[in-house]
């Protein structure tokens, strides 16, 4: 009789009160980020000498922990990531690294990283063909991206080679650009989702046309709850994950507790009523099955809905001077309330210092910190933690535990990386001479009328490869989508083997992982796309061990970075310099959302929506343009210059403006 399959539930942690919750409610394991290098920097995160404490009671525990490390991997970062690495192992011995980075792989097995490594969602490893690229680069489990329905789960699961596990987000809050293919925060402030720091646009109000201001873009949380069931019968996905590092103790314990009795008690009608109403208590957005359910699909932005995180518990009125909600719910000393939403102005997170019962009063404190305009009355009040004096004490309980697993003593590491080898250098004529060598790319949805002097490219799908003339598909690039769904498989192995009977010869892949289509590279020549995120020369290399002769970089990274990574690297390198770079790709939209129309965001910034196959692009009302910058860029040693061509809405007012990035911004 076989094994009964076991999924673990992994719990999130910001900080310490929430790891001890995870540990009081018996998760399997506990994924954390530290002060560097996290996904979720506005966590309060952990140091070194905290987690190896942690990490050991976990273990006497049962509890296993993993690391997150997954932020983009600048040039500057390389030497600390790989030290950092070294600490872990030393100190903490967690059971896994969560990477993003291809350069983590290699840092990991450089540093003598001992335990396992998981590939991030931010990695975007999106569809089946990609798994044994996964694991042939050394991973062990794949993160797979929160928009995948039940058969395209399933899809991966029969696909999954032996020794790769599976992992799959169940519940917490939903982006709704795909992970890793976000740079909404990016191009409107520097602050990149890929390196942790999201001030999270999405989230934000939106105004189409003439109507009034509703938040477009903002969706409810996950929750698979009772359709966890299914993934019992998959034994690759190996894991449950709980979303919420910035979440407290109160959401971890609950939400563990809950998918603890989905697990175990799949046919008990009254474990399932239980675990709902954990769920229900544990503070939450409003949250949907979203696709999860290829029959019966969820959108999961519903603009007229609420999607603030917490509990709706009242609203401010105004009595004289002072300002007041009547909470729907006792609330207890500790509990933490948020006035308004997380981006109206004013709006603040309130520690309750006194119990105050159901339609008691509660006065908002007068703050000197929050200048500006009062808070209106009518003002939602949200319940955002609870500190119930039972799980207080448990926490408490554990937290004395930790005196009989005393931290490391703390040493410096020495670890250096050891760099790849620096691609051969280009000759032109005569002895001794460099080749600039330079070309134009311009990629274009539809194939251009007339003749064009820059070398062309084309996104590649039926509908374009159709049109090209034979001797323009040789000469072209033939770019592949920045995302992959399971169900595509076939269809961009079927439409590559076309072009290339066609005679398409050099590919632009964007993600590493598409690398899998092409094991048989005889005459064709691949380039790693400007969505591959490459961002350090380690990163480069990996791509070259998979076969890339070449990489585009894309324009979200700084001239420092750009510097950095133009520094001995192991493939020559290309850069987007001009064109329709995309805030973000979606396969979620809100019905409210009309394609090819102007939305404006509060400060007036222009967006429009356009569809290509089964992904929604989200566009800036203006380009970037760092043409300006190609003579720095040459003189680094950038080899090819790509233009992102996009046919202007008809129904978009023509930009007055264009973006330069993060060009002379520090990167976040």
């Amino acid at each position: 009789m076989s094994k009964k399959h076991i999924p673990e539930i992994m719990a999130p942690a910001g900080d310490k009160n929430a790891f001890l919750a995870a540990v009081a409610a018996g998760a399997d394991a506990v994924y954390v980020g530290l002060k560097h290098f996290s996904a979720r920097m506005q966590a309060q995160n952990f140091s070194i000498s905290e987690l190896a404490q942690l990490a050991s009671l976990g273990r006497d525990r049962g509890t296993k922990t993993y690391v997150a490390m997954n932020t983009l991997v600048k040039p500057q970062d390389v030497e600390s990531a790989g030290r950092l690495i070294d600490r872990l192992q030393r100190n903490v011995k967690p059971f896994a690294l969560i990477v993003q980075d291809l350069a983590m792989l290699t840092l990991a097995k450089q540093a003598g990283y001992t335990g396992e490594l998981h590939l991030s969602t931010l990695a975007n490893v999106s569809h089946p063909a990609g798994l044994d690229v996964a694991k042939k680069l050394g991973a062990n489990r794949v993160v797979l991206p929160r928009e995948l329905n039940l058969d395209e789960v399933k899809l991966m699961a029969d696909a999954c080679p032996k020794d790769l596990d599976l992992e799959i987000f169940v519940h917490g809050a939903l982006c709704h650009c795909v992970s890793g293919r976000c740079y909404w925060s990016s191009y409107l402030g520097g602050k990149s989702g890929l390196r942790g720091r999201c001030v999270q646009p999405c989230r934000r109000l939106y105004t189409r046309g003439k109507e009034q201001p509703e938040r477009l873009f903002s969706c409810s949380d996950l929750s698979l709850d009772v359709l966890t069931k299914p993934l019992l019968s998959m034994d690759r996905v190996a894991a449950w994950k709980i979303e919420g590092r910035k979440k407290g103790p109160h959401y971890v314990f609950y939400t563990v507790k809950a998918y603890q009795m989905l697990r175990d008690n799949p046919q008990d009608a009254q474990a399932k009523k239980t675990a709902m109403e954990l769920l229900d208590q544990a503070l939450g957005r409003p949250s949907s099955h979203s696709v999860f359910l290829p029959q019966r699909p969820f959108q999961p932005v519903q603009p007229k809905e609420e999607t603030s995180s917490g509990r709706l518990i009242g609203e401010i009125r105004r009595d004289q001077k002072k300002l007041f909600f009547e909470p729907r719910e006792q609330l207890e000393t500790g509990d933490l309330v948020r006035v308004g939403y997380e981006d109206q102005p004013g709006h603040r997170t309130i520690p309750i210092r006194r119990r105050v019962p159901k339609r008691g009063r509660m006065d908002i404190p007068f703050s000197r910190k929050h200048v500006g305009p009062p808070l209106p009355t009518g003002t939602k009040v949200f319940l955002v933690d609870r500190r119930e004096p039972q799980l207080v004490k448990r926490i408490r309980e554990l937290e004395k535990e930790l005196d009989f697993f005393p931290a490391p003593e703390m040493k410096e590491s020495t670890f250096t990386p050891t760099w790849p080898k620096a691609a051969p250098r280009v000759r032109g004529k005569g002895k001794g001479k460099s080749s600039p060598r330079t070309e134009s790319v311009s990629l274009f949805r539809l194939p251009p009328k007339g003749k064009t002097w820059d070398r062309p490219a084309f996104w590649l799908e039926r509908s374009i490869l159709g049109k090209v003339a034979g001797k323009d598909t040789a000469r072209a690039q033939w770019w592949l989508p920045p995302v992959v769904w399971p169900d595509e498989d076939k269809k961009y192995r079927s439409l590559i083997k076309e072009a290339v009977r066609k005679g398409a010869r050099e590919f632009v892949l964007n993600a590493p992982w598409q690398a899998a289509y092409f094991e048989d590279r005889k005459n064709v020549t691949l380039t790693a796309g400007p969505f591959c995120n490459t961002a350090n020369r380690l990163a480069l290399d990996v791509l070259r061990q998979l076969g890339f002769s070449s990489a585009i970089i894309n324009p979200e990274l700084p001239l420092e970075d750009l510097q950095g990574l133009a520094q001995n690297p192991p493939l020559p390198l290309g850069f987007v310099i001009k064109g329709m770079w995309p805030f973000g790709i979606s396969r979620f939209l809100a019905d409210a959302v009309p394609f090819d129309e102007a939305i404006k965001s509060p400060m007036n910034e222009v967006a429009f929506v356009r569809k290509y196959g089964q992904n929604n692009w989200i566009f800036p009302g203006w380009e970037v343009d760092l043409t300006k910058e190609a003579r720095t860029l040459e003189r680094l040693g950038f080899k090819t210059f790509v233009t992102m061509l996009e046919p202007w809405p008809r129904n978009v007012p023509r930009p007055t403006r264009t973006s330069e990035f993060n060009w002379r911004l520090k990167l976040l």
